[in-house]
């Protein structure tokens, strides 16, 4: 099992990887109800560098981004099934909309994000701070047919 680590101490723990060489792959999101496209979305990403670090969405965020009733399970269990995936080397709960401030403290090598994004869509001070501290950014296929949506809907 992975590691799940304290957002205090991110900064000084991606400083440590990066002075040991480790090519940190970031990518985040709210693995409400975690399925194959989310597992096949993190193997890949896991594939770019020496490490994957896994930003759970906060209840809170996760509340901001999807609506009432979500998220269906809460984020320490969420945090804690991303992290037990074997393609996953750490994990962490992040509290804001954005990836701003995390970006700046992590330094990722290379920062991932799902098919259903292009760099026009990816939010504009995100894209800053990767450019700033001179990250990689990677769009990933997304997996048709898999999504947290379309299974809470088969539910309704």
């Amino acid at each position: 099992m992975s590691e799940v680590l304290a957002p205090e101490s991110l900064k000084a723990w991606a400083q440590k990887l990066r002075q040991q060489g480790v090519r940190l792959v970031l990518t985040n999101g709210c693995f409400d109800i975690l399925h194959a496209g989310h597992v096949r979305y993190l193997k890949s990403a896991r594939s770019l560098g020496d490490a994957l670090l896994v930003a759970v969405n906060s209840d809170m965020s996760v509340r901001s981004l999807k609506g009432k009733g979500r998220p269906i399970n809460g984020q320490d269990d969420r945090v804690e099934i991303v992290a037990a995936l074997q393609c996953v080397d750490y994990a962490t709960i992040f509290d804001s909309l954005r990836m701003t401030q995390l970006i700046r403290e992590v330094h990722p090598a290379i920062y991932a994000k799902g098919g259903d994004y292009t760099l026009e869509t990816l939010d504009t001070e995100e894209v800053a701070a990767l450019r700033e501290v001179g990250s990689e950014i990677r769009l990933l296929p997304q997996v048709p047919g898999r999504s947290t949506t379309s299974l809470i809907a088969k539910f309704l």
